[in-house]
């Protein structure tokens, strides 16, 4: 399960982005034997890469196989814990990328969907029917759209610094996934920025998110000082204004991830031991391997869902901690508790 902090907003030209992805693809290759080994007797890839025409998401999978690159494992590895339907799926097939896109989508509709990447709905629904193939920059639209980590998704295929429209970005954001896990509570610094009630200070308070939020002066200010020193917010009229906002994915580093969650299911324990107001359930029961696997898949979903109301919810009134946890615990593989 991945760790998600905060919506990104994204704005490069997808149109771009896409025609440098396919130049990486490309790699040292011409495009007439680029082209040619792809099975075209027309020099396509010059038409791809100066935006003339474009492949669809199917054929730009398949295209990534050509030069060696596994679809299959690198849609594998954006999800960490690859989806059950992964397995039988040809990634070079449409069906393939309307039923990724479907998955990421979770429950939100199609109009929102549509709206998020600024497509009409029609064509939306077509895409994720496989009535119809999205181009590539629709597709990469989609992926954004439907998961927030487009970021992520590339970086499954070829390395962001390859694509000069995103470089800076990529840099950012790995910069960024660094100050979450040196600053646990830095995310929620910068979101509460964010809320209402702090929009209407008429000036900064120091102190003013430390008890907002329940923690130290001293770690209030140290996030700000990186959140402004990473170029994250910036002081405008005597307040913090957010810049830029990410989604930080912390399953490229393991360990940082299995440290995050502890620290914030550290945080869960310690507000339910002060009654704070929230959801704290359990049950505990017994299930066959079969609807176990189920329940871990809806449970993927019901986290995908949630992902979608957060992306679409306005204004910015709280900040929030989802600590979701599914797990046996019998078997060979349980730690021993003493």
């Amino acid at each position: 399960m991945q760790n998600v902090y905060i919506q990104q907003v994204f704005s490069v030209s997808y149109e771009k982005m896409a025609c440098e992805l396919l130049r990486a693809l490309r790699g040292r290759r011409s495009q007439v034997a680029f082209s040619r080994r792809l099975g075209y007797k027309s020099n396509v890839s010059y038409l791809w890469e100066s935006g003339r025409s474009w492949p669809t998401a199917a054929v730009t999978m398949r295209a990534a196989e050509r030069v060696g690159i596994d679809a299959k494992a690198a849609v594998g590895k954006f999800y960490r814990s690859p989806p059950a339907w992964l397995a039988q799926a040809d990634m070079r097939s449409p069906e393939a990328a309307a039923h990724l896109l479907n998955d990421l989508r979770g429950n939100a509709t199609i109009v929102d969907l549509a709206a998020r990447c600024e497509r009409s709905r029609f064509a939306v629904a077509r895409w994720l029917k496989s009535d119809s193939e999205p181009r590539l920059p629709d597709f990469l639209r989609l992926i954004e759209a439907t998961s927030s980590r487009l970021l992520d998704f590339l970086a499954c295929f070829i390395d962001p610094e390859q694509l000069p429209s995103v470089r800076a970005a990529w840099r950012q954001l790995q910069a960024a996934r660094t100050m979450v896990s040196d600053l646990p509570w830095s995310p929620a610094v910068l979101l509460i920025l964010q809320v209402e009630a702090y929009r209407q200070l008429p000036a900064h308070e120091p102190g003013w998110i430390a008890d907002r939020l329940g923690i130290p002066l001293s770690v209030e200010e140290e996030c700000v000082r990186v959140l402004a020193a990473t170029g994250q917010i910036r002081r405008v009229r005597g307040r913090w204004d957010v810049v830029r906002v990410q989604t930080i994915d912390t399953r490229s580093d393991p360990g940082a991830g299995l440290r995050l969650k502890s620290w914030w299911s550290q945080v869960g324990i310690d507000r339910l031991r002060a009654e704070s107001p929230g959801l704290f359930s359990f049950n505990v029961f017994s299930v066959s391997e079969a609807d176990l696997a189920r329940l871990e898949e809806m449970h993927r979903a019901y986290y995908r869902a949630m992902r979608a109301v957060i992306a679409a919810s306005e204004p910015a009134e709280r900040v929030v901690v989802a600590n979701l946890h599914l797990f046996a615990i019998d078997g060979a593989d349980r730690p021993r508790l003493d």
